[in-house]
């Protein structure tokens, strides 16, 4: 009797293997299959492959919750995206100088959308600059206030902010309320709430656990932007937080810049936001109080450039590639994640091969020891390349920009990191400007104190070394 129950035991254990490892071939062979079709990069499609195989379970389920995009199907169906609402202009009516003809070019394939000429741009430093004037603007505005935030605390300045915005709802403006789902608090979203208390319309980006309905950790919108009646707007780095007001001295400083824009350009900064809150919302806005006309008020040439996981995959990392094979004297580069891929790489090695003089201002430490790491990892083959990367002293500096040849600037909410150019939804705004230019040129320079030389990176311990290049390989997600 006990012999036969072994054996019934032991052909059922053996069942059990059998069907687990069809099962695991099957998952394999789906993630083959997909990644084969969908993953353009050689390299992703064969870490994803691999995975599976080595791991059928595990592997596919961490394929299923992050390596496939669930944005783009329904990204298609929005309307009024800047790639999608301007057909290319002819290349006779261009607006910018002669000498930047191949990289408008460029651009307006890209993007689908002109450069505007007719702005006004204005730079902030910090929180303690560009708060009030962003307050300031909410308290004025008399059609439409609409606003996107990465992070958004519930502290002193946050609750500013929300008062603000409640106050315009209660005189009868129109105001719309962007927070990413992960940004604005994880699970507790303190200020969506208080907005939501005070009847404003809100909507949380993408924030959701539910894996079949979106990825929870993956995709962000990391982008930053206040309209005031579809004439004013400001954008750049600067999330709502107490930490951003320096001057404060609050326990983590956190140190930015901010653009205040007027002109034109403000109706693609528009079109950008209305295609996110139809996004977040399933809400349409249309015309009036949104797009309203906006007068050309300077001499400054603007162009807004989206990017994300949809239908504008990858085209900020496009536009910074082209500017760096466009420059012809000097790039100057300050952010605080620099984790490029081959291609931002490859870009950065060939123009200081040809001679093109390119500083690269990086935290000596930033708010991620992690990122910190992975980015001591890959910037010995640059420095040889002849790329210069300069230390910036404490406090952390979140400010993120790119100034080519003194005059043609890229500034906005995306770092230089594969989470920025792939994953998240960024807004970069191009401004060809020389005065612009030379305020974030100074701005920049005044960082270029400590150069980080390849000794430097040489000289790390072995284990150092070998932590860093583990991180490394995280790239893609950190």
């Amino acid at each position: 009797m006990d012999q036969v129950v072994y054996r019934w035991i032991n052909s059922t254990a053996l069942l059990r293997a059998d069907v687990e490892a069809l099962v695991g071939v099957c998952l394999a062979v789906a993630v083959t299959v997909h990644a084969l079709l969908r993953k353009r990069r050689v390299s992703v499609a064969v870490g994803w492959i691999g995975l599976a195989w080595l791991s059928p379970i595990f592997g596919s389920a961490l394929y299923l919750l992050l390596g496939i995009n669930r944005v783009y199907r329904r990204a298609r169906k929005m309307r009024g995206r800047p790639s999608e609402a301007v057909p290319p202009p002819d290349a006779d009516d261009a607006v910018v100088p002669e000498t930047l003809w191949p990289l408008d070019r460029a651009i307006r394939r890209i993007t689908g959308a002109p450069a505007l000429i007719g702005n006004r741009v204005r730079m902030f430093r910090n929180g303690d600059a560009a708060y009030p004037e962003m307050l300031a603007g909410i308290r004025d505005a008399r059609a439409s206030v609409a606003m996107t935030s990465y992070i958004f605390r519930d502290d002193a300045t946050g609750r500013e902010f929300c008062e603000a915005l409640a106050q315009a709802k209660d005189r009868g403006v129109e105001v719309r309320v962007i927070i990413d789902g992960i940004g604005g608090g994880y699970f507790r979203m303190l200020a969506y709430k208080r907005l939501h208390a005070a009847g404003v319309p809100a909507a949380l980006f993408m924030h959701s656990a539910l894996p079949w309905r979106m990825p929870f950790l993956n995709l962000r919108n990391h982008k930053k932007l206040l309209i005031l009646d579809g004439r004013v707007a400001f954008t750049g780095g600067l999330n709502i937080a107490a930490a951003n007001r320096v001057s404060t001295k609050p326990r983590d400083p956190i140190r930015d810049i901010h653009f205040r824009f007027e002109g034109p350009v403000v109706d693609q900064l528009v079109t950008a936001f209305t295609a996110d809150w139809a996004f977040a919302d399933g809400e349409s806005l249309d015309g009036p109080p949104w797009f309203m006309e906006a007068p050309a008020v300077g001499d400054c040439v603007a162009r807004v450039v989206t990017s994300g996981p949809d239908a504008d995959v990858q085209k900020i990392e496009q536009v910074v590639i082209q500017a760096l094979n466009c420059a012809r004297r000097r790039v100057r580069i300050a952010t605080p994640y620099f984790l490029p891929d081959e291609l931002v790489t490859g870009a950065l090695i060939q123009a200081a091969t040809r001679g093109i003089s390119v500083d690269v201002v990086i935290p000596a430490v930033s708010d991620h020891r992690f990122i910190d790491w992975a980015m001591r990892a890959h910037l010995d083959v640059l420095i040889r390349a002849g790329v210069r990367v300069y230390l910036d002293r404490d406090p952390f500096d979140h400010a993120k920009a790119m100034v080519v040849d003194d005059v043609w600037c890229f500034v906005g909410s995306a770092n230089w990191d594969m989470r920025s150019f792939r994953l998240n939804f960024e807004l970069n705004v191009e401004v060809i400007d020389a005065d612009l230019a030379g305020q974030i040129d100074a701005l920049i320079q005044a960082k270029m104190d400590l150069p980080l030389t390849e000794k430097d990176l040489a000289d790390r311990f072995l284990p150092v070394r070998l932590r860093d290049a583990g991180v490394r390989l995280l790239l893609p997600y950190l």
